[in-house]
């Protein structure tokens, strides 16, 4: 009774008036009122100052309404979860992330929540930019790992990882491998290989022409793999996203910075999850992650 009648007080304030919250609670007005009394009752606080048709909250009445939307919240979002483990037969958490981004922060989280949650099954795709903003807009999936290309958005949580720096690798035996670092210009007439899905390839063509500035012919992998075979073989260079200060050892292949008008091209990293499905195992998730970066 006591969380019924937390939610009467809430309604009460949001509504402004004891009637509407009534209506809305589908209670009489007499018995939200009653309810509300029984509360400050419990609590040995009055949370409400009235005033003939109208009332005041008390400060400790703001105290309280504050508090007590984070308990509610988190109360949906235990009911929320439990019914989704009901109706799957187990918890699952949907992970997507960019299918440009290579670094290690996502397989290190990935390894910590599995060890500490070994019942949730983690279910992992990779994608473009805008195939994983289209799972995330028709819930295909819970948590997204990618760069920003767009605005923020209030329907989301959007937490800041970290920033990447822009290289390209390429054949150690082409003379540009020697260089400390390279102008997105100097690169116009090397293909450049981007690794992405058979469909995505104009998307990601597009990105790479008009925002990071690398003009010429471009060809595509669909694997890390068969990326770097084809620098090796000479066919071109790959542009990759390294966070963080990352060693490099393969001799047949160089990591040269790329910039543009001398300044470093770089990308912001972030996690993405709707508002709306704030489950407790995507914010769990998405605070290893963080810790990771």
């Amino acid at each position: 009774m006591f969380l019924r009648q937390i939610e009467y007080f809430q309604a009460v304030v949001e509504n402004g008036s004891f009637y509407l919250a009534a209506d809305k609670c589908h209670i009489s007005q007499s018995a939200i009122s009653q309810q509300i009394k029984k509360l400050e009752d419990e609590l040995g606080a009055k949370l409400l100052d009235r005033h003939n048709r109208t009332f005041s909250l008390t400060q400790a009445g703001e105290h309280f309404y504050r508090k007590s939307l984070v308990i509610t919240g988190e109360i949906d979002r235990l009911v929320k979860e439990t019914k989704r483990i009901a109706d799957n037969s187990g918890a699952v958490l949907r992970l997507g992330y960019y299918k440009g981004y290579y670094g290690s922060e996502l397989t290190q989280a990935a390894a910590e929540f599995s060890q500490k949650y070994s019942a949730v099954e983690l279910q992992i795709i990779s994608g473009s930019h805008e195939e994983l903003y289209r799972a995330l807009e028709n819930d295909s999936v819970d948590l997204v790992l990618s760069d920003q290309r767009r605005a923020f958005s209030s329907a989301y949580n959007n937490v800041i990882l970290s920033e990447s720096t822009t290289y390209i690798e390429i054949s150690s035996r082409n003379p540009l491998s020697k260089f400390g670092a390279i102008e997105a210009q100097a690169l116009k007439d090397i293909p450049c290989i981007i690794l992405t899905n058979e469909s995505s390839k104009a998307e990601e063509q597009k990105y790479y022409e008009d925002i990071v500035g690398l003009k010429g012919e471009y060809i595509f992998a669909g694997s890390l793999q068969e990326a770097r075979l084809k620098i090796v073989a000479g066919q071109g260079y790959m542009p990759v996203d390294v966070i963080g200060e990352q060693e490099w050892f393969d001799t047949a292949v160089s990591r040269i910075p790329l910039v543009r008008n001398s300044q470093p091209v770089t990308k912001t990293y972030c996690a993405f999850w709707k508002k709306d499905n704030s489950g407790y195992y995507i914010e769990e998730f998405a605070d290893i992650l963080t810790e990771k970066f």
